[in-house]
């Protein structure tokens, strides 16, 4: 009976205290009242706005390329083991803590936790440095992808062959490079591929190091100036804006992605490289590196810790059923990542059996995978052109939705901050535009002659697993040993 009574307590206590009262806008900040002029907040015109949204934050780029090259680097299958544990062990329960958490405060990813405990608001400050750090760096894949895709409209694809004014005497295509006798007779053995002197040194123009930065690439900085721009209109309204775009942002890729599937596991080879991708090796399971992989990449592809899940959920309805979603949300990452390792591996098994070689000589991470095997494979199907346009269209919608969710999380987050001033009239817009210049100024040193490096600093250290996994456990100490899980559970109800 006493149980029953303090249950009962704690929930009286939070409809007196916490839960918005009557007549009051949720987000309503006290110096808002004070002044007579309420701030209302928006909120999501329907349920599917806030699912696409989610959804397009958090699958993305990784999903495609960092995914299935961690299951074939980690043990292939024996790799679902650690990653299904961090699921269901870290990856769901802080997705959806931070969900919730949004949405019960109706606050960004700073103010709720001055809303739920003041001492850890160095949490919400933590994550908008990380954020705004992803935004300036994770762009700059999406200018070089736009790189492509307009190139891709010529008659014949520029990393197929040998003959641009970009390549060496050490460019050799894959024909001559099957054929191992006419390779002997040219004396030909330090060689380099079209696609790769493509990519290094056409697309990047790469130097020696990061101590030559060199001049910007202009027509690189002319795409990253493109994608902003598009970026900007994508959230310049707010969530009214956000909620419609994300219907083709968010759908579109899956179609591409199906569609890719398809084609690749109708390719030779396509069953050698899906076994590759999920040939279980148990013994990898001893290595502690496979289970910091699985980790990270949970953190990663559920992009928690960056107070965007937490800005979206705070435009949700108080009483929304996101235990619900959060389920199906992170069934649809997880099962996103696994199918399109079917997608990519197939066509690697393909292009492996096109070249003679082993399949682990053409699998690569990262940009490696995006900016010189798939543009490889492409080049070696039929109608190379129409599929080459079809998977940097699908590269593109991956990560513009999930970049302008992370923008609107960190414009929501700062917003909140100054509610009553930056929610004015066009205010909003400027603020957000002032944001982008500034963010597409500093990506402006990615697109030099240098900027790889300095791409690989802040893919390395800006937004990297240590950094989330520090933020992950100070919100869970925060939420369950400081200001109690009861009693958010009980705010729920």
């Amino acid at each position: 009976m006493a149980q029953k009574e303090k249950l009962q307590c704690l929930k009286d206590f939070h409809k007196d205290t916490l839960k918005p009262s009557p007549g009051k806008s949720p987000g309503t900040r006290p110096e808002d009242e004070a002044e007579g002029k309420p701030v209302q907040r928006e909120k999501w015109n329907s349920k599917l706005d806030f699912i696409l949204s989610v959804a397009g934050g958090f699958v993305g780029l990784g999903n495609v390329w960092r995914f299935p090259y961690l299951c074939y680097k980690n043990g292939g299958g024996a790799f679902l083991i650690p990653y299904t544990i961090f699921l269901f062990g870290g990856g769901l329960p802080v997705f959806f803590l931070e969900v919730a958490l949004g949405q019960y405060t109706s606050e960004g990813g700073i103010t709720c936790w001055e809303k739920l405990c003041p001492i850890f608001t160095g949490i919400g400050y933590a994550s908008i440095v990380i954020v705004s750090l992803l935004n300036i760096y994770y762009i700059v894949i999406l200018a070089w992808g736009l790189y492509y895709l307009f190139q891709c409209f010529q008659p014949e694809l520029p990393w197929a062959k040998c003959k641009n004014s970009w390549n060496t005497d050490r460019c050799v295509e894959d024909t001559v490079r099957k054929n191992k006798t006419l390779m002997l007779a040219a004396n030909i053995t330090n060689f380099t591929s079209p696609v790769t002197e493509f990519w290094e040194r056409n697309v990047l123009s790469i130097s020696s190091g990061i101590d030559e930065i060199g001049e910007v690439k202009w027509d690189l900085a002319l795409c990253l100036l493109g994608v902003w721009v598009i970026c900007f209109f994508c959230i310049w309204k707010g969530v009214k804006s956000t909620g419609k775009v994300v219907y083709v942002t968010a759908t579109f890729p899956f179609v591409m992605l199906i569609i890719l599937l398809i084609r690749g596991v109708t390719l030779p080879g396509a069953s050698e490289g899906i076994k590759f991708y999920l040939y279980p090796d148990l013994q990898r399971l001893k290595d502690p590196e496979v289970w910091i992989d699985a980790g990270t990449q949970i953190f990663f592809s559920y992009a928690i810790c960056l107070g965007a899940m937490t800005s979206l959920g705070s435009y949700n309805k108080y009483k929304y059923n996101c235990y619900r979603d959060c389920l199906l949300l992170g069934g649809l990452n997880s099962g996103t990542s696994f199918v399109s390792g079917f997608a990519i591996f197939s066509v690697l098994g393909f292009m492996a059996q096109e070249q003679g070689v082993d399949i682990a000589d053409v699998a690569e991470s990262g940009p490696g995978l995006a900016f010189i095997a798939y543009p490889k494979a492409v080049s070696m199907m039929p109608l190379p052109t129409f599929w080459a346009i079809l998977f940097f269209i699908m590269l593109l919608l991956l990560g513009l939705d999930s970049q302008f969710v992370e923008v609107e999380g960190q414009i929501t987050s700062l917003v909140d901050l100054y509610p009553s001033f930056l929610r004015k009239g066009y205010r909003r817009e400027i603020f957000i535009a002032i944001v982008c210049s500034i963010s597409y100024l500093l990506g402006l040193t990615m697109v030099t002659r240098g900027g790889m490096y300095v791409f690989q600093l802040f893919d390395y250290y800006a937004a990297s697993g240590v950094c989330l996994l520090w933020v992950a456990f100070f919100e869970c100490i925060a939420v369950a040993w400081v200001y109690g899980l009861l009693r958010l559970l009980l705010g729920q109800i």
